[in-house]
C-alpha cells in the first residue's frame, strides 16, 4: 500500500463526514476548509489562488467525491513527500471530523476503550482494510487484529464466538465497517474481565507495531564507544533504524543505528560481568549490547535480522508485507474455493444434463404418440379452415368492391382539393412577386435617403469651413487693431512734425464722420441679412429632421434633394455677401484710421477717441 492510498482512506472518512445529507456531495465552503487543513497537516505550501479558483462560488452546487479528486490529486497528494509530515496529526484531523458524526461510545462511560484508543483502532482498521470503497475489513483481518490485541494482553481469543458474531451481523461475512468493529470492541464480548488500562496498553503496543513499524522495543544495556562503560537505554527497532533513548517515554533521544543490507547481528559470549550479549555490525561501527535474559536476546537478534532482511529486499514495512501475503493467501484460497465450487457445479450440471436427456427421451416418445393424434386432428381442422377461408374470401371480395367505389369517390374529392391548392399556390406566388417589388422600392428609397444624408454631410462640412474663414478674418481684424494702436504710439512721437497738417485732418474728420454714418447703415443691412440667414438655417434644420425619419413601405416620397438644396443656396449666398460686406467695412475703416489719429494728436486727445470704438464695433458686429 503506497502513501497515497493510505492518505486517501483517511480523507474518504473526512469527506463522508462532511456529507451530512448522505447524497455523496459536499458544499464547496466545507471542501475549502478541509483542503486548507490538509495543506497544514501535510506541510504543503498553501496555494490560495488555486484554492479560491477551484472552489469559487457559482451555480454548480455541491461537489461529489469524483469532482473533488482532480483537485485533491493535483494540488495536495502529488505534492506530499513521505517523512515531511507527521502522519499521526493527519490521521487525528480526519478522525476528529468523522468521529463527531459516526462514533457513538457508551454515554454512561462504560465503553471498553477510551477515545484515544478508538482513534488508534481506527488507524489500525484503515491499515488492514481492503482497498475498496466503502472501506471494510474482511473477517480474517478482524480475527488477526483481535488476536494481536489479545496476545499483547496474554489472553486467548475465542474464534468460535467471533464467527458467531460475524454470522449474526448483516453482511458480516463480507466484512465489517470501522464503526461496526468499534461497536463490537466496546460491547466487551471478546474482552470480558480485562481492565481498560490493560486494553489501552495492548492497543498502544499493536498500534506502534503495525502503524509505526516498531518491530521491537525494550530496555537493553549498551556499551559506549569512547568511555566503554555500560548504560541502560530504551531501544526501539524499526525496519530502517535502531534508535535508543534515555527512558521509555522517548523524550531524550541518545542516538540511532542505521540498518541496511550490509549490517549483521552476532551473539557474543559473556564477559566483563555482562550476560546475554550480542552486537550489531554496520559498515562504520560495531555496537555491543546486553539483554536481560537469553529469550530477550533471541527475540532482539531475530527482530534485527528481520529488519536487515527487509532492507535487503527493499521493503519499508514488515506488516505491509505480511498484509500483502495474507491478502495473496486469501485470494489463492478464494480461487481454490471458487475452483472447487466450479467443479462441484460442473458435476451437478452433468448429472442434471443426464437426467434431463432421459426425461427428453420419454418426452419424445410421448410426443410421437401425441403427434399422430395431432396429425389427424390437424387434417380435420385444415379442412374446416379451408371452408371458412373460402367463405371469408367471398366476404372480403364484396367488401373490396365497396371499398373501391368509396376510393374512387374520394379520389374525385382529392382532385378537386388539389386544384384548389394549385390556385392557392398561384395566388401566393403572385403575392410574393408583389412583395419583392415593394421590397425593391424600399431598398431604392433607403439608397436615396443615404444619398441625401451624404449631401447633407457635405453641406455641413462646407458651412464649417466658412465659419473657420470668418473666425480667421476676425483674428486678422484684431491683429490690425493692435497694429493701429502701435502706430498711434508712433504718431504721438511725431506730433510736433504734423501740426501743419491739422487743418487738413479736420476736414478729413468730417469726411470720416460721413463715412461712418454710411458704414453704420451698411452694418444694419448686414445684420438684417444675418437674421434672415439664421431663419433659413432653422428652416433647413427642420427639413433635415424630417429627412432623418426612415421611409416605411407605402409612404409617399418627397422631392428631398430639391427642397433641401433650394433652401441652402440662399444661405450660402447670404453668407458670401456678409463676408464681402465685412471686408468692405474693414477697407473703409482702415483709410481714415490714420487721419483720425493725427486729428487726435492735434486736438490734444479730446476728439481722437471716437474712431476706435467704431472700428471695434465694425470688427465684431458682422461676427454676431
Amino acid at each position: 500500500m503506497d502513501l497515497r492510498a493510505e492518505l486517501l482512506k483517511s480523507i474518504w472518512y473526512a469527506f463522508t463526514a462532511l456529507d451530512v445529507e448522505k447524497s455523496g456531495k459536499v458544499s464547496k465552503s466545507q471542501l475549502k476548509v478541509l483542503s486548507h487543513n490538509l495543506y497544514t497537516v501535510l506541510c504543503i505550501p498553501h496555494d490560495p489562488v488555486a484554492l479560491e479558483e477551484h472552489f469559487r462560488d457559482d451555480d454548480d452546487g455541491p461537489v461529489s467525491s469524483q469532482g473533488y479528486m482532480p483537485y485533491l490529486n493535483k494540488y495536495i497528494l502529488d505534492k506530499v513527500e513521505e517523512g515531511a509530515f507527521v502522519k499521526e496529526n493527519f490521521d487525528e484531523l480526519c478522525w476528529t471530523l468523522t468521529a463527531k458524526k459516526n462514533y457513538k461510545p457508551d454515554r454512561n462511560g462504560n465503553s471498553v476503550v477510551s477515545h484515544q484508543d478508538a482513534f488508534k483502532l481506527w488507524c489500525l482498521f484503515n491499515f488492514l482494510s481492503e482497498d475498496k470503497y466503502p472501506l471494510v475489513m474482511v473477517p480474517d483481518e478482524v480475527e488477526y487484529l483481535l488476536k494481536k490485541i489479545c496476545t499483547a494482553m496474554n489472553v486467548e481469543l475465542n474464534s468460535c464466538e467471533l464467527d458467531d458474531y460475524l454470522s449474526q451481523e448483516p453482511q458480516g461475512q463480507e466484512g465489517l465497517t470501522v464503526w461496526q468493529f468499534l461497536d463490537m470492541v466496546n460491547s466487551g464480548r471478546f474482552l470480558r474481565g480485562i481492565e481498560q488500562e490493560a486494553i489501552s496498553m495492548a492497543v498502544e503496543e499493536v498500534y506502534q507495531e503495525v502503524i509505526e513499524d516498531v518491530l521491537k522495543q525494550g530496555y537493553l544495556w549498551k556499551r559506549g564507544q569512547l568511555r566503554r562503560n555500560w548504560s541502560e537505554r530504551w531501544f526501539m527497532l524499526k525496519p530502517s533504524v535502531l534508535s535508543y533513548y534515555m527512558s521509555e517515554e522517548r523524550k531524550e533521544k541518545k542516538g540511532s543505528i542505521a540498518l541496511d543490507k550490509h549490517c549483521c547481528v552476532e551473539v557474543l559470549p559473556d564477559r566483563d560481568g555482562k550476560r546475554c550479549m550480542f552486537c550489531v555490525k554496520t559498515s562504520s561501527r560495531t555496537y555491543e549490547m546486553s539483554a536481560s535474559d537469553t529469550r530477550q536476546r533471541q527475540e532482539w537478534t531475530l527482530a534485527i535480522q528481520t529488519a536487515i532482511r527487509l532492507q535487503a529486499e527493499g521493503k519499508k514495512s514488515l506488516h505491509k508485507d505480511l498484509k500483502q501475503k495474507r491478502r495473496e493467501q486469501r485470494e489463492q484460497r478464494d480461487q481454490r474455493k471458487a475452483a472447487k465450487e466450479e467443479e462441484t457445479q460442473r458435476l451437478k450440471q452433468l448429472q442434471e444434463e443426464k437426467e434431463r436427456k432421459l426425461q427428453e427421451l420419454e418426452l419424445l416418445k410421448e410426443a410421437q404418440r401425441q403427434a399422430e393424434i395431432l396429425l389427424q386432428e390437424e387434417e380435420q381442422r385444415r379442412r374446416q379452415q379451408h371452408e371458412e377461408m373460402q367463405r371469408t374470401l367471398e366476404i372480403q371480395l364484396r367488401e373490396a368492391e365497396q371499398a373501391r367505389a368509396s376510393m374512387q369517390a374520394e379520389m374525385v374529392l382529392k382532385e378537386a382539393e388539389a386544384e384548389r391548392q394549385r390556385k392557392r399556390i398561384l395566388e401566393l406566388e403572385a403575392m410574393q412577386e408583389r412583395l419583392q417589388e415593394a421590397l425593391q422600392q424600399e431598398v431604392k428609397a433607403r439608397q436615396d435617403e443615404e444619398a441625401v444624408r451624404y449631401a447633407q454631410a457635405r453641406l455641413l462640412a462646407e458651412e464649417e469651413e466658412k465659419l473657420k474663414q470668418l473666425m480667421k478674418l476676425k483674428e486678422e481684424q484684431e491683429e490690425y487693431i493692435i497694429k493701429t494702436q502701435r502706430e498711434k504710439q508712433v504718431l504721438k512721437q511725431e506730433m510736433e512734425n504734423k501740426n501743419k497738417c491739422l487743418e487738413e485732418a479736420q476736414k478729413q474728420l468730417e469726411e470720416v464722420r460721413v463715412n461712418r454714418q454710411r458704414v453704420d447703415q451698411d452694418v444694419m443691412a448686414a445684420q438684417r441679412k444675418l437674421r434672415q440667414a439664421s431663419t433659413n438655417v432653422k428652416h433647413w434644420n427642420v427639413q433635415m429632421n424630417r429627412l432623418m425619419h426612415p421611409i416605411g413601405p407605402g409612404d409617399k416620397r418627397t422631392n428631398v434633394s430639391g427642397g433641401v438644396f433650394a433652401g441652402y443656396q440662399p444661405l450660402l449666398s447670404q453668407r458670401d455677401s456678409s463676408l464681402k460686406l465685412k471686408q468692405k467695412v474693414e477697407d473703409k475703416s482702415s483709410g481714415p484710421m490714420t487721419d483720425n489719429s493725427e486729428e487726435n494728436v492735434s486736438n490734444g486727445g479730446n476728439s481722437g477717441v471716437l474712431p476706435s470704438p467704431d472700428a471695434d464695433t465694425m470688427a465684431t458686429e458682422p461676427t454676431k
